[in-house]
Order: structure tokens, then C-alpha cells, then sequence
């Protein structure tokens, strides 16, 4: 059997995945998305699992986007029901990155509802990306019962992933400006904002929403 060059190249960039030194593994992903080859494949998604670097993961789903979806879709759709946090989230950031409409409906509620944050976080941005036409209301809904979960950079995340749907998600959001819980309440305000004036800043969406709700409004008495 004849070992060519470019079989010592794919060994070597497979084992510098593993490189317990950040810049391989950075270099080995490159140098994977640079010359994609269907060996590798299985091996990056193994890798956005357990990668501790975010650049590295971002590095990782680049070189997977340079593959066949044909040969991505289906692994990253079995990291999505893993029971490891990262590699659901990474697989739901990479099948955002690839767009292939049939991931579509493998971004399920529970998904969207992960206890994980990182998971709910990802699982928001490619529904937006996923979603076929027609179907934005609904998503609007499911993401309207996130509202008012955790902190600023999670909150942030889930209305611009609202704000991305567009007019289809006013009903959800108008339903959530008058719910009994003050945090859901400024957060659809803010958002409500966010829509309204893409260039108004989250931080002072969300304190203005809160003022509101503290006074007792519910930003429906201007409509």
C-alpha cells in the first residue's frame, strides 16, 4: 500500500486536532478546511464537543462548513441530541453556519427551551436561519415563552433572534408585554423597542422597559 504526501498531511492535521496546545489545533482545523477530505469529517464533529477554545470551535465549524453537506448534516443532527451541553450547541451554531433546510426539523421546543443557556442560545440563532417560510409566527411563539431568561447576554441573544423574524413576531410579543412576570414583561418592551429602532442599544432598551414596567405600563397605552 503507497502512503501518499497528502496522507501524511491528513495524519498529521488529525493529530494536531488533539495537540494539547491551543495555536495546533487552531492551525490543524485550517489546514482541515483548507483541504477538505470526508476522513476528517466525523473527527471535527468529535472535536466540537470536547474543543475548550472558542476560536478553535469557531475555527472547527469552518472547516466543516468546507465540506459536503451531505457528509455534515446528518453527524451534526446526532451531536444536536447528545447529551453533552457544547455539542449540542455546536452542532446547532455549525447547521446555522451550513443553512441546509432539512435540519430544519431537528430544531425542536425542547431545543429552544434548553436548560443549557450555550444550547438555547445556538438552538435560537439557526431557527431563525432555518425556519421555512410561513412558519415564523410559530417560531415567534415558542421563543416569545424565553423571554425573560437569564442574564443580559442571553436575553440579548433571544431578541435579536426575534428581532430577525420581523413583523411575523409582533402578535407573540404584544401577548408577552402584558404577562404577570415584570422580567418577561421589559424584556418583550425592549425588544418591542429593539424592532422599532434597530439602532437603539440593548442596555438601554431593556432599563427604559424596566421603568416602564416598574410604573405600573405595559407599553400598550400609546398603541
Amino acid at each position: 500500500m503507497t502512503i501518499t504526501t497528502q496522507d501524511d498531511d491528513a495524519v498529521r492535521a488529525l493529530r494536531g486536532l488533539a495537540d494539547g496546545r491551543s495555536s495546533v489545533r487552531l492551525r490543524a482545523a485550517l489546514a482541515v478546511g483548507t483541504a477538505p477530505d470526508p476522513r476528517f469529517v466525523d473527527r471535527l464533529i468529535e472535536r466540537c464537543a470536547i474543543e475548550p477554545e472558542f476560536f478553535v470551535r469557531d475555527m472547527l465549524t469552518w472547516a466543516l462548513t468546507r465540506h459536503p453537506v451531505s457528509l455534515t448534516v446528518p453527524g451534526l443532527l446526532r451531536a444536536v441530541r447528545s447529551h453533552h451541553p457544547q455539542a449540542r450547541s455546536q452542532a446547532l451554531h455549525t447547521l446555522s453556519k451550513i443553512g441546509d433546510p432539512r435540519a430544519w426539523p431537528a430544531i425542536t421546543r425542547a431545543l429552544l427551551s434548553d436548560a443549557d443557556d450555550e444550547v438555547a442560545r445556538s438552538a435560537w440563532r439557526a431557527a431563525v436561519v432555518l425556519v421555512p417560510e410561513g412558519e415564523e409566527a410559530a417560531l415567534a411563539v415558542v421563543l416569545a415563552t424565553q423571554l425573560g431568561r437569564g442574564g443580559r447576554e442571553t436575553q440579548l441573544s433571544l431578541s435579536r433572534a426575534l428581532v430577525a423574524l420581523g413583523e411575523a413576531m409582533v402578535p407573540a410579543l404584544g401577548t408577552a408585554t402584558t404577562a404577570p412576570d415584570p422580567r418577561v414583561r421589559a424584556h418583550a418592551l425592549a425588544t418591542e423597542r429593539l424592532l422599532r429602532d434597530p439602532d437603539a442599544g440593548f442596555t438601554f432598551a431593556i432599563e427604559e422597559a424596566k421603568r416602564v414596567v416598574a410604573l405600573g405600563g405595559s407599553g400598550q397605552e400609546g398603541r
